[in-house]
């Protein structure tokens, strides 16, 4: 990159990033300008090299994709429909070229996946061997959003989306790492999620719109994401393990039993949508029932149960990443 200037880099990128137009105003100017019938939705999420992926184990496509679900799951999981996104690159100067057009390539075929528009963003040089991409991501809000804090007792708890596949991708390339090369000898359906996470971002409006009454997306792990929606709500969480036997059969394919139960109940960066509804018969089409939503005991605090036992708080955690 550091025989380029900026604007020469640019010319090369922008052409990849190139999709359906939802804002009025895109790359060029001094800032972009968006349309919306009603509210917007906005998030961010940041990836850092050797935290949040490792170039021996992800393409630029890799990353580009897993930065862009991050963020529009979370869009998904207020109700909304994700429209635009600013991308900010902060890069080593002697990051290749290549990798830049490659991100950029990759970005911009998931952009168009998804119906979403790229509006602009930034390019930053950063110190030796350092690479950051951040997100910001918007929506429309075709109605009332979906809070974190809205499950009562009587509700239902439910998913949309397998639950472990990224943990268990992670799980066999840490592996691989630590006895041999990362490679053919992986299987594909074992490590495709963790490497280039999808999420079902069509559900949440459609979970908004059949009465959902709180939700979020997945991406810390089953355990951390439903022990912050039972704090927000102040409820109990009741999950039904044998709800859980799909992913958990699933997960035993490739991992031993412990470690596949782990993967399913604390894997992070899955972005399936977690929600509760009114009832069984509000849940929609492409849920499935988890459990159900209980009082809190007098005395005692919001918390998830599996079955009988409490679920130890588990998953990612950017500053406690062994939690």
């Amino acid at each position: 990159m550091a025989d380029l200037t900026e604007d020469e880099l640019l010319a090369e990128v922008l052409p990849l990033l190139a999709g359906p137009r939802r804002d009025r105003l895109g790359p060029g100017d001094d800032a972009a300008i968006l349309e919306s019938a009603g509210a917007i939705v906005a998030t961010t999420d940041t990836m850092v090299r050797g935290r949040d992926w490792r170039d021996d184990w992800s393409s630029p496509e890799d990353v580009a994709a897993k930065v862009l679900i991050a963020n529009l799951a979370d869009v998904a999981a207020m109700g909304a429909v994700p429209t635009s996104i600013l991308c900010t690159l902060v890069l080593d100067p002697q990051t290749p070229v290549d990798w830049v057009l490659r991100f950029a390539r990759g970005l911009g075929e998931q952009c168009r996946r998804y119906a979403v528009s790229v509006a602009g963003g930034d390019l930053s040089s950063a110190p030796a061997g350092v690479a950051m991409v951040t997100i910001a991501a918007f929506g429309e809000l075709p109605g009332d959003p979906v809070l974190r804090s809205g499950a009562r007792p009587g509700h239902v708890l439910a998913v949309t989306g397998p639950l472990g596949r990224s943990g268990v991708g992670l799980a066999l390339l840490e592996g691989a790492s630590a006895g041999g090369p990362v490679g053919g000898e992986l299987p594909a359906a074992g490590v495709a999620h963790h490497l280039r996470p999808s999420s079902p971002l069509g559900q949440g409006p459609i979970a908004a719109a059949a009465g959902a009454s709180a939700m979020l997306d997945v991406s810390d792990g089953l355990s951390r994401d439903a022990a912050r929606l039972a704090r927000a709500s102040g409820v109990v969480l009741r999950i039904d393990g044998s709800a859980l036997a799909p992913d958990l059969n699933w997960a035993e394919t490739y991992l031993p039993r412990d470690l596949a139960r782990a993967c399913v109940l604390n894997g992070g960066e899955e972005h399936s949508l977690l929600a509760t509804f009114p009832n069984a018969a509000s849940v929609p089409a492409y849920w499935r029932v988890l459990g159900r939503v209980e009082t809190v005991p007098d005395g005692a605090n919001p918390q998830v149960f599996l079955d009988e036992r409490p679920l130890a708080e588990a998953g990612w955690d950017h500053f406690h990443p062994a939690r």
